[in-house]
């Protein structure tokens, strides 16, 4: 290959990327929110999870929206769950569901 060759191929090489790089920038960025700071994390769903991966604590939204945060007992025997936007805030419940405390 000669080095006019070789010009030809880095130039084409360097303008070939340089359009990509653009083309992809205009296509794949915009979907991006670019409302996030910088040092924030967004979701949907926080879990804390031990170490065999049962979910301990959950932080999320529910289908209609409304935000809540759940904490379950070791033994997975009771669950705390606080919800400002439900009619009970705070609730305590046994495995089977049974409310054993809540509060207003």
């Amino acid at each position: 290959m000669t080095k006019l060759s070789w010009v030809f191929v880095l130039a084409t090489t360097f303008v070939g990327s340089l359009t990509g790089g653009i083309v992809g920038e205009r296509l794949f960025i915009a979907g991006v929110v670019h409302a996030q700071k910088a040092n924030g994390v967004h979701a949907e769903e926080y879990l804390l999870l031990d170490q065999t991966g049962k979910a301990r604590a959950g932080l999320g939204l529910d289908s209609n929206g409304e935000v809540g945060l759940v904490l379950t007992s070791r033994d997975g025997n009771r669950t705390l769950a606080l919800s400002p936007d439900g009619p009970v805030a705070i609730k305590l419940t046994d495995r089977s569901g049974r409310i054993l405390w809540s509060a207003p």
